[in-house]
């Protein structure tokens, strides 16, 4: 049942190319003398954002070798944009380029070092590469800054990165912290009663989902994961009722197909 999550940056995509937004502008005409165009000046910085925005969106298509074009581009204009930096450490990193992706993303934190979504992005990179003590207090650090909008979000991927790790209690402790700053979140629920299911505190798990799901809308994940507690604790009434409501609420979801191989066959 273990999956995890992240957290990333959020750019909209620019619908104009660069050449047709910048780089060919409308020649003026010198007053002194009508023959000679006024000389004209591009504004860098603008530019650098149209860049951004496209890198970043050949970058979520999966075209690399544009994404990184759009982004050298950018960040030739404005080398000292935070944001720009961050986004080449993504690029680098999903180019197997982790020593410059590191680098990367510890220039965005120089430059921007209170931007909470640039210190989740490179807590998020840290963990993935096995580094849990620093991903973890990166985490920690965006959670705790005013800034950030959903710390119950970065105290969870803390968790997560600790569950990874297999250091269970540690991650437990950022679970319940999560829910403590948002006990609506689904995915908090998720990750502590997922841990509390594998190891064997099937009261414990099914009471958080239950009771989350007394006020708020379920999810395919936890409603396939109430299903699972209820077969082991052999309660046959409360695996056809979770059952019910996923294949009703969520018919085509990937955990609907999920329970429905495992009905077919149950091994």
């Amino acid at each position: 049942m273990r999956r995890s999550s992240a957290a990333g940056l959020i750019a909209a995509l620019a619908y104009c190319a660069l050449s047709a937004c910048a780089s060919k502008p409308t020649p003026t005409i010198n007053a002194m003398n009508p023959n000679k165009p006024r000389p004209v000046v591009v504004d860098e910085t603008a530019a650098a954002k149209v860049n951004l925005q496209l890198g970043v969106g050949y970058l979520r298509q999966g075209n690399l070798p544009i994404a990184k074009e759009k982004l050298d581009r950018a960040m030739k204009q404005d080398p000292h944009n935070a944001e720009i930096h961050g986004w080449m450490g993504l690029l680098d990193e999903r180019l197997g380029k982790d020593k410059e992706a590191d680098k990367e993303y510890r220039t965005a934190l120089e430059l921007a070092p209170h931007s909470p979504m640039l210190i989740n992005n490179y807590a998020v990179y840290l963990c993935s590469h096995h580094r849990t003590d620093q991903g973890v207090r990166y985490f920690e650090q965006a959670a705790s800054n005013p800034l950030y909008p959903t710390p119950w979000a970065a105290y969870t991927n803390a968790g997560v990165c600790l569950r990874s790790e297999h250091r269970d209690a540690e991650a437990a402790q950022r679970f319940a912290r999560a829910l403590q700053s948002n006990p609506a979140y689904s995915e908090a629920v998720f990750q502590a009663s997922d841990l509390d299911f594998a190891q064997h505190k099937y009261a414990d798990a099914r009471l958080l989902i239950e009771l989350f799901l007394v006020n708020s809308p379920a999810t395919p994940d936890l409603l396939l994961l109430a299903y699972h507690i209820a077969q082991a604790q052999n309660d046959a009434d409360a695996q056809a009722k979770f059952a019910a409501r996923l294949t009703k609420e969520f018919p085509n979801s990937d955990q609907a197909r999920t329970r429905a191989v495992a009905r077919v066959n149950p091994g």
